[in-house]
């Protein structure tokens, strides 16, 4: 069974850094497209980052550019989050879907059919 935790929310002050893990299991991280979203109550899900299956090309959003990185080691796919600001609040949840052999990923919630549950990333003084 196909499974997504996320781990690694806090919170934080502004300025400060987190890390944040997606451990994935019950398939194969080489074929799969791997997003990262977030959320805060009452509003659409954003897209973050996403990395490819094929050759680790990532995308950013404008809003985290230069100071989020998404990254894959094994069965795990971090974000490393520098440089938090208080609209960083939110609740950030990983996502899979099945995309070998392609240089891009899904840029948008639906383009993925496997998530996580999320978890709270709050950047507070």
């Amino acid at each position: 069974q196909l499974q997504l935790v996320e781990s690694g929310g806090d919170l934080v002050q502004p300025g400060g850094s987190l890390r944040l893990s997606c451990a994935t299991s019950g398939f194969n991280l080489r074929y799969y497209a791997i997003g990262w979203f977030r959320q805060a109550p009452g509003k659409e899900r954003e897209g973050v980052a996403c990395l490819t299956a094929t050759d680790n090309s990532t995308y950013y959003a404008d809003s985290v550019k230069g100071r989020f990185t998404i990254s894959r080691d094994k069965n795990t796919v971090y974000l490393e989050m520098n440089a938090l600001k208080s609209e960083d609040t939110d609740n950030y949840v990983c996502a899979a879907v099945l995309y070998p052999y392609r240089s891009i990923c899904p840029k948008g919630p639906g383009g993925y059919d496997y998530w996580g549950q999320g978890t709270q990333v709050t950047v507070s003084s």
